[in-house]
């Protein structure tokens, strides 16, 4: 096993988010270069998230809930509430607004919302990729079989021999994994680099423990498997190593610099579309 990322807490004002990728020691594994953990969040009734128009290139995101419900909207025209389990797969590519709120029915009373969100840098010749958007209810997701006292929901890639439909750029796996107290699992494909981040519960590998709220990441070749040492709940993503490395800075995701400081100034000068019905929008960071 190689780092252990215990991630970095933020308070965002009534509820916090722990980002666990990039860190220190670790910027990506495989595609995934951005990723964060937030809540269980505790909302009163008029309270909720709200995430004003932002953009982004260079990258394709998932929203995967928990608990909770956010409203998706973009300057595609696409408008969707995701659930716990659904998956909500927005492409950028060359360039992509969104926000991301709650529905006036949520807002109306307490609520829980608790979830991660990813971020997963597009390969060199995909980075300027029409932007996208799909939704992927939890009902069409594969449930991947094969290791007593454990269930495994296949958000996007291949693992075990199943494939999500979720429309993806390169080589990956991404699992939503229960596993009851002494299961064990090992690696869809030790060839690539891999992810584990535990949500609940502990886990062993070998003779290192993993607890909840850090992150474990193995190095292709690694053969290890995962032990529950109680009932847990964790994810399971990697992919292929990117041969070129990724330059991120706030929204913006790329290969070159170069791009990253024109969708700087686009922003700033307000080149980005614009989403229907939104007039608010976040400024570009100092």
């Amino acid at each position: 096993m190689g780092d252990i990322i215990s991630g970095e807490v933020k308070d965002l004002g009534g509820f916090s988010v722990r980002r666990l990728l990039p860190a220190a020691t670790r910027s990506m594994i495989g595609p995934f270069i951005f990723f964060d953990h937030f809540g269980p969040a505790n909302f009163e009734s008029g309270q909720g998230i709200d995430v004003r128009p932002h953009p982004h290139i260079g990258l394709a995101t998932v929203t995967y809930l928990y608990q909770g419900g956010i409203l998706h909207r973009d300057n595609l025209g696409s408008v969707q509430e995701i659930l716990p389990g659904d998956v909500n797969w927005m492409i950028a590519g060359s360039g992509i607004v969104h926000s991301e709120r709650e529905t006036e029915t949520r807002r109306r009373q307490p609520h829980v919302q608790h979830g991660i969100q990813t971020w997963l840098a597009l390969p060199d010749r995909q980075e300027e990729t029409q932007p996208g958007f799909s939704h992927h209810p939890a009902v069409t997701l594969p449930n991947c079989v094969g290791f007593d006292g454990v269930t495994m929901r296949l958000m996007a890639g291949d693992a075990y021999g199943e494939s999500s439909p979720v429309p993806v750029f390169s080589p990956m796996f991404y699992l939503d994994v229960q596993m009851q107290a002494d299961s064990r699992i090992t690696f869809p494909n030790p060839q690539h680099e891999t992810g584990v981040y535990l949500i609940s519960g502990r886990l062993a590998c070998g003779e290192q423990t993993i607890h909840p709220g850090h992150m474990a990441y193995f190095p292709p070749g690694s053969h290890s498997h995962l032990q529950a040492r109680e009932d847990s709940v964790l994810l399971l993503f990697g992919g292929e190593r990117f041969a070129s490395p990724r330059h991120i800075w706030w929204n913006f995701v790329s290969s070159s610099p170069d791009r990253i400081e024109q969708a700087k100034t686009r922003w700033r000068d307000g080149g980005f579309p614009s989403i229907q019905g939104e007039t608010e929008f976040i400024p570009l960071p100092d």
